[in-house]
């Protein structure tokens, strides 16, 4: 293996085609290597910083709605809204959403309708995240590969190397013990 091979050189070596017969995320990997260049990003800081407004808005809805306290406070406007239309208001003959709370159900209603599409944004987002990490951890792990691959090459052609020059000396030797051995003593 020579010292810096080509991204020709990779490609037919590691994938027996040629590096313009690779796909996009292979013909990366390939001249990273070739360039000995990290392929390592910080994929989230990539994925945060693409995010628009609206996106980034959702991903908070998102994480408030599924968090103990969204669930506690709204635990609490419920009992609220209870207490108050039931034994507060009902005693002054006031109650503004007496029980079956006809208006609460409403709002109640009105709070899933727009809480299910932010959620699901937010979710669809994070499956985007999740590929777009997929897709790299695959790059870098074609990389570590091919490096480990490359590593085990360089290993074997130094063992070779060794083996060779030991049988060079071994012959060597033997030589010298033939000379000395037929030297008239």
């Amino acid at each position: 293996m020579s010292r810096d091979p080509s991204p020709e050189v990779i490609a037919q070596r590691f994938f027996g085609r040629e590096s313009k017969a690779l796909g996009q995320r292979e013909s990366r990997v390939v001249e990273a290597v070739a360039q000995r260049q990290s392929i390592v990003i910080n994929t989230n800081e990539v994925f945060e910083d693409t995010r628009t407004f609206g996106e980034r808005l959702a991903d908070h809805i998102a994480t408030f709605g599924g968090s103990w306290t969204f669930i506690m406070t709204f635990g609490l406007v419920l009992m609220s809204w209870v207490v108050l239309n039931t034994v507060i208001l009902a005693r002054r003959n006031a109650s503004f959403d007496p029980f079956p709370y006809i208006l609460l159900n409403l709002f109640l209603s009105m709070l899933a309708a727009l809480q299910a599409p932010v959620i699901m944004m937010s979710q669809n987002r994070q499956a985007a995240k999740d590929r777009m990490d997929a897709a790299h951890d695959y790059e870098v792990n074609l990389k570590a590969e091919i490096e480990i691959r490359g590593l085990h090459d360089k290993i074997d052609e130094l063992r070779e190397r060794h083996w060779a020059e030991l049988v060079e000396m071994q012959q060597q030797q033997i030589r010298m013990l033939g000379s000395l051995v037929s030297r008239p003593n």
